[in-house]
């Protein structure tokens, strides 16, 4: 009888350790999702503004044709891009239009005295900030998901579970060099 308590003790402690292995596993998913939900808002937010720049910089800069386009063509590759090794891509071109057309700007003394054009740009800056830092809320937590689905005893749950690494949200290999400035 007291053989059969224990055994029963220690049934009951794994399947309690299981549970909350699964759980934590769970959580740590939904957190992903949550941070990858944070990184499209903040996403749709720049992509809803760069319409206006570039409406208002047409207005200046008329025969910029060929950047305006640029811009315009890389905001709808972001837009349509799907999973984060795809939209980090396409978000690394988008930026890189977006310098050309900050470029342009500086050209134009008119157009950067225009306080629509002002207005637009700090908001715009203001989004790259919150996207920045939705960016590495989303790596954190992929960090820590990926980690413990591949240590001990979590990945004894995580394989029959079918919990899956995630990708991280990675910059160009462009964006991570030095920068370089020019006066």
């Amino acid at each position: 009888m007291l053989i059969a308590l224990i055994l029963l003790g220690i049934v009951v402690l794994l399947v309690i350790i299981v549970i909350a292995l699964y759980n934590s596993l769970v959580r740590l998913r939904n957190r992903i999702d949550a941070a990858w939900a944070q990184i499209d808002v903040q996403l749709k937010r720049r992509y809803d503004l760069i319409p206006n720049l570039v409406e208002t910089v047409k207005g200046y800069a008329a025969h910029e044709r060929e950047t305006l386009e640029k811009v315009t063509q890389a905001r709808n590759m972001a837009v349509a891009a799907e999973g984060p090794h795809q939209q980090a891509e396409a978000e690394n071109v988008l930026t890189g239009a977006l310098k050309s057309l900050f470029a342009v700007s500086e050209a134009y003394p008119d157009l950067k005295a225009n306080e629509n054009f002002l207005a637009l740009q700090e908001e715009l800056t203001g989004t790259e900030g919150r996207i920045a830092y939705a960016r590495q809320y989303y790596n954190d937590q992929v960090y820590k998901y990926n980690t413990k689905i591949q240590t001990f005893p979590a990945l004894l749950i995580a394989g029959p579970f079918r919990f899956t690494e995630r990708e991280f949200f990675e910059a160009d290999d462009e964006s991570r060099g030095p920068v370089s400035v020019s006066f």
